[in-house]
């Protein structure tokens, strides 16, 4: 499942409602990996006090779905969950949340690290920085892993 939000969100709740809704604790997960990215305070040696993510309704999810999709083909999963945040967001507030649930550990760690590279260098996602100063600035490419 693929979630844009356009405000805040709680990566552990979302979590845990995802998981009592696809009553993924039914004892068949052996493994859930999750990884929570969040906005930094900083990026290129600058202060940043605020950052907006752009995306294209529709070819953002589109592009999203085809991650998980990938996923979901190449490990043996038993689900997968992507929350990314758009709009405006402040130092320190959840930009995503990726899981992956499988029987064994080593394909749920796998599939979430695919998710959140295959995220990075593939979604569409514009990001405006704005810095401590008042100026502001497009992020022209992501920061290594």
């Amino acid at each position: 499942m693929v979630r844009l939000e356009e405000s805040g969100f709680e990566p552990w709740a979302a979590l845990a409602a995802y998981t009592a809704e696809h009553a993924l604790d039914d004892g068949r997960a052996g493994a859930t990996a999750v990884f929570v990215g969040s906005m930094r305070d900083f990026n290129v040696g600058d202060d940043v006090s605020e950052m907006f993510l752009e995306h294209y309704p529709g070819m953002t999810e589109r592009e999203l779905g085809l991650i998980v999709a990938e996923a979901e083909a190449r490990w043996p999963l038993l689900d997968c969950l992507v929350v990314h945040r758009v709009g405006r967001l402040l130092p320190g507030e959840p930009i995503v949340l990726t899981a992956a649930w499988s029987a064994h550990r080593a394909a749920a760690f796998e599939a979430c690290r695919h998710l959140m590279e295959a995220l990075k260098h593939r979604a569409p996602f514009w990001k405006r920085e704005t810095l401590a100063d008042g100026s502001s600035r497009w992020v022209e490419q992501n920061t290594p892993g």
